[in-house]
């Protein structure tokens, strides 16, 4: 099970990375890459200035993708790994749809869903339901054969063989594609947020490069940083909760 970083241990983190900011930025010599200074202070300017609405809005659309993504991806992925013959009929269209970039739909997405939250939502979250179906899949496959008959010599069926064994085994590589499908939502959330918004930290981040202020544009990156690092200490923290028999 991955930890989350302790609180000293994300101090001294942030600090590696602003000593090798200062020196990127003053050998850079650029108004593009500011010293992390100034950044840190329009970061703190931005509080209370609309700067908690943008991340809440961006942490919400991808909360959301996550969620209807897992919805469906999860029981789908744990069915074909628990029934070879349909994943052998279903393998093929997973391999032919899978590599192709989902940001290739954006336009057909937008046609038919408009421009607004739901056409982001469902962009970023299709994305993630490829890494999640696959995922579940294959969790299901590696459950032990062994431990399937135990459970069935017992009397259980086919459901209570899910609920019981085949959900709980697949948990901590769930998990695992959680969090990768966190970083790659919150990645995809800048594409969605640049345009038809007025709201998300991509805006943010667009809106400060159209006015050349690169000091908010590193503010609007530390924002992005930060809410991403909660959502990863929240999503540990949920593994704990829920698997905790890994804890030994």
């Amino acid at each position: 099970m991955m930890r989350s970083p302790g609180p000293w241990g994300v101090v001294g983190a942030a600090a590696a990375l602003l000593v090798f900011w200062h020196l990127a930025a003053v050998a850079a010599h650029s108004p593009a890459l500011p010293p992390p200074w100034p950044a840190l202070a329009a970061f703190w300017q931005s509080l209370g200035r609309g700067m908690e609405r943008h991340v809440a809005v961006s942490a919400a659309r991808v909360l959301a993708s996550l969620a209807w993504a897992a919805a469906l991806a999860v029981p789908a992925g744990l069915v074909l790994g628990r029934y070879p013959a349909l994943d052998r009929w279903v393998a093929p269209l997973i391999y032919l749809t899978y590599p192709i970039p989902k940001v290739a739909f954006l336009f057909l997405v937008i046609h038919f869903l408009g421009i607004y939250n739901l056409a982001k939502i469902f962009l970023i979250g299709l994305i993630v339901f490829f890494q999640l179906l696959v995922t579940a899949r294959d969790a299901a496959r590696s459950v032990p054969r062994e431990l399937l008959l135990s459970v069935r010599s017992l009397g259980a069926g086919e459901t209570q063989l899910f609920r019981h064994v085949v959900f709980p085994a697949a948990l901590p590589a769930l998990f695992t594609a959680a969090r990768i499908g966190l970083g790659t939502a919150i990645a995809v959330l800048f594409l969605t947020e640049t345009f038809a918004t007025d709201a998300g930290i991509g805006y943010f981040l667009v809106d400060a490069y159209s006015r050349f202020d690169y000091a908010a544009l590193f503010a609007g990156i530390m924002a992005m940083s930060l809410m991403g690092l909660v959502l990863y200490v929240l999503l540990d923290g949920l593994e704990g909760r829920v698997c905790r028999w890994r804890r030994a």
